[in-house]
């Protein structure tokens, strides 16, 4: 039994044993990987020895073949360099600052011709014309020009035919040229009638038809009005028909416009058919019946109203669509618009004579035989009224509606009485 035992080693020696054959194997291991990383590094070592000789050699060709394409490309200076200079001592190159360029010269300035007395006719159609007029001056004096030219007033014509009376304005407008303009509105139909030497010619703007109570025949105003604004030096814009006289000398309508501290547009409240009953309602709240006037269509305005009148796209716009006969355009747009807009430095007056008293819808018209010293006068100063404040018997500068069979006995009465000369 004993030798049975001898014969078998105990297992804890054969644990020890186990364990020194794998401390014997990583031993080795270890030692054979030193060994290769060894030899590696030494034949990594040679290689990288020689690489910065090849690199080096690689980048001399590079420049040596970039070198010879430059100096194909650039010519070389193969002239002396220049003599040493006689004096011992170092100088350093400077190159002089590039010298700034030249100031642009500044824009002409604008051509007072442009702004004076520009031409009547033109190619615009009514939305630029408008649109050009809004954008002038608004104030007096306010010009992009030196100006010497005095303040003029603007004589706008709306014809529905000839100029008959036209040898009475030529009397009135002589002698006053640089302190007035004329525009013609007329049938686009009719030609040019007028002479060369005549202040009516070559003075009609492009013109539209325009019929009786339509709102055409205001759009005809604005249309006046938009080209007498592209002349700076219109101050003051009266609108007369064909059938409108003076009552007085230019002078006296000259000062009496422009010494003014109000315009002259007729704006009365009226009940009854033609007056607030000729309202719309669809209007409000925009222009409201409290709003709403009536008066005259000749007007006297200065520059400041009349700019805001071409300007205007609130109130105009209603009365082309709702303000149709029996509601006359004419007769309410301009009253409603100053009162609702301008009201107090209207006068609410018209600077024009005219008797409604034989009723009907247009007023009295004035044959040859009417035409008296008398007749004339009491136009002149038959009525009363406020000028600047003061109570004077001087309201009306003109007269309508005259027929052109009366243009012989004023122009016998002229000289005298309305003292053209």
């Amino acid at each position: 039994m004993k030798n049975k035992h001898q014969k078998n080693p105990p297992p804890c020696f054969l644990k020890h044993f186990v364990n020194a054959q794998i401390q014997i194997n990583k031993i080795i291991t270890v030692f054979l990987i030193f060994v290769s990383g060894l030899a590696l590094g030494i034949t990594l070592s040679f290689y990288i020895k020689d690489t910065p000789l090849h690199i080096y050699t690689a980048l001399a060709q590079a420049k040596t073949s970039l070198d010879s394409t430059i100096y194909k490309l650039v010519p070389v200076d193969n002239s002396p360099p220049p003599p040493p200079s006689p004096f011992n001592e170092t100088k350093i190159a400077t190159v002089p600052l590039a010298s700034p360029p030249p100031p642009q010269p500044s824009p002409p300035p604008p051509s007072k011709a442009a702004y004076v007395k520009p031409s009547a006719m033109h190619d615009m159609e009514d939305s630029e014309l408008l649109w050009r007029a809004s954008m002038v001056p608004k104030r007096s004096g306010a010009y992009p020009f030196k100006n010497d030219t005095k303040p003029k007033v603007a004589f706008m014509f709306l014809t529905r035919g000839d100029l008959a009376l036209a040898p009475l304005w030529e009397r009135f407008f002589k002698g006053h040229e640089g302190l007035y303009s004329v525009y013609v509105h007329a049938n686009p139909d009719s030609g040019e009638t007028m002479p060369e030497n005549s202040v009516f010619h070559g003075r009609r703007v492009p013109s539209k038809n325009v019929t009786w109570g339509e709102p055409n025949m205001v759009q005809a105003e604005r249309r006046l009005l938009a080209n007498a604004l592209l002349d700076l030096t219109n101050q003051r814009f009266i609108l007369l028909s064909e059938s409108c006289i003076p009552l007085f000398n230019f002078k006296t309508v000259y000062d009496y416009v422009m010494d003014s501290t109000q315009t002259f547009v007729e704006a009365y409240d009226l009940p009854g058919a033609v007056g607030r009953d000729r309202y719309r309602k669809k209007m409000s709240p925009t222009i409201k019946l409290e709003h709403w006037r009536k008066g005259s269509q000749w007007f006297e305005v200065d520059r400041q109203l009349a700019l805001e009148v071409v300007s205007d796209t609130s109130y105009f716009p209603l009365f082309e669509k709702y303000c149709v006969p029996s509601c006359y355009s004419d007769e309410h747009y301009l009253p409603t618009y100053v009162s609702i807009r301008s009201w107090k430095k209207n006068s609410n007056r018209t600077l024009h004579w005219v008797d409604w008293s034989r009723g009907g819808p247009h007023p009295s018209r004035y044959q040859r035989t009417d035409v008296t010293y008398e007749f004339l006068n009491k136009m002149r100063f038959g009525t009363t009224c406020e000028y600047n404040g003061k109570s004077t018997n001087m309201c009306h500068m003109f007269a309508r509606k005259f027929m052109p069979n009366t243009l012989d006995r004023l122009l016998r009465f002229a000289p005298k009485l309305l003292q053209f000369n």
